[in-house]
């Protein structure tokens, strides 16, 4: 089948002028440097390959010189979108090295006679730079909550095929006039589906990430950092289902600020809110990681400790009791907690019912005289 070269360049032009723009559009909307790194990608690179188009019309030096830097330009882009999407600063030396060999080795004259060599070289450039995207996503895969393998195998699959035109391309030259099969019909083809699918990919990674920031914030509490009464109500419950299955002991900590009110009346809210961020903060270091820790309410915080007894979690309420006791407010000797604490078991493992009992123990708290934690003991039959 024979590839006709010069429409196939002409729809490579269209497509990344297309892409770049709706890319372009895409990042106004968000901001969203990712997106603005890829379109500036997508334009330059378009730009490259009509400045390479100008071969045979007698200044090949343009396309040769001009061509290839924006080329590999784009590409530096496209890899320095993809390290930004990984939590990166972007490298100027990074984005300029590219380019800059190319330069200096045109300064060669054997270099810059040689097709072949050329070829050779910058295949191997634009490999580099697939291939630098690609260990940017794989090296922070841990950290990225979003699916990178559709980006990871377009990468490298980019970076084969670069691979292998180093090596085994004709180094035949452009010929815009007629019909080729040569291998650079096939690196127009090639740029065709990879710059359609790096910037679906890279869409869709941004796209993501975003919902995951979005649903996040949804279930954390903005002053204290710690998760909100929705996402403790969802994950509590299904811990304790857990726990229920396999009759493992759970606790919780119900947990109230004494005399609050009168704390911002006397004070102000500022001091309020120093308040309760730093009761999260002792709340969420003191708990073991897998403790589910909210603040359910104004000045109510809980903790559901899985796999816990009764001891443990009394002697975790009294450090976290006596250490907020001993934080400097401005309101010195204003402020304390009173902590309610009760067996999962005594309320066969469901959530609103243990809540209850919970409730009941810092109730009595309360009354015994506040600063002080109470285990919700269950009356005899």
């Amino acid at each position: 089948m024979q590839l006709n070269l010069a429409t196939l360049v002409l729809l490579d032009i269209y497509i990344l002028l297309l892409v770049g723009v709706l890319m372009l559009h895409a990042w106004s909307r968000g901001r969203d440097s990712t997106l603005g790194y890829l379109a500036a990608a997508l334009l330059i690179g378009a730009a490259g390959t009509v400045v390479g188009s100008l071969r045979g019309m007698g200044v090949d030096w343009v396309p040769i010189l001009l061509g290839n830097v924006l080329v590999l330009a784009s590409a530096a882009l496209a890899w320095t979108a993809l390290r930004v999407f990984a939590g990166r600063r972007p490298s100027r030396a990074g984005m300029l090295a590219g380019a800059l060999v190319w330069l200096a080795l045109c300064l060669v004259p054997a270099f810059y006679q040689s097709l072949p060599i050329r070829i050779t070289t910058g295949s191997l450039l634009l490999a580099g730079y697939a291939a630098l995207g690609a260990w940017e996503l794989w090296r922070s895969r841990r950290r990225l909550e979003v699916d990178i393998r559709p980006a990871l195998v377009l990468t490298l699959i980019h970076t084969g095929f670069y691979t292998v035109r180093a090596f085994f391309d004709d180094n035949l030259p452009f010929d815009p006039s007629g019909a080729s099969t040569h291998f650079f019909a096939l690196v127009v083809l090639e740029t065709l589906l990879y710059v359609i699918g790096l910037a679906f990919v890279t869409l869709a990674m941004v796209k993501e990430r975003a919902e995951l920031r979005y649903k996040s914030a949804a279930l954390r509490d903005p002053l204290t950092g710690i998760g909100n009464r929705r996402a403790f109500v969802e994950a509590a419950e299904c811990q304790l289902g857990v726990c229920a299955r396999l009759r493992r002991p759970a606790v919780l900590l119900l947990c109230d600020l004494d005399h609050f009110k009168r704390l911002n009346d006397n004070f102000g809210h500022a001091t309020g809110d120093q308040a309760l961020a730093e009761f999260g903060r002792i709340l969420a270091s003191r708990s073991r990681q897998q403790d589910l820790c909210a603040r359910i309410g104004g000045e109510e915080f809980v903790c559901l400790l899985a796999e816990a007894d009764a001891t443990a979690a009394l002697a975790l309420a009294e450090r976290i009791r006596s250490e907020f006791a001993e934080m400097p407010f401005v309101a010195e000797g204003q402020l304390s907690v009173s902590i309610g604490i009760a067996e999962a078991q005594l309320a066969d493992y469901e959530l609103t019912r243990l809540l209850s009992l919970a409730d009941q123990a810092l109730y009595a708290a309360k009354a015994a005289g506040r600063n002080r934690v109470e285990l919700y003991r269950a009356e005899p039959r």
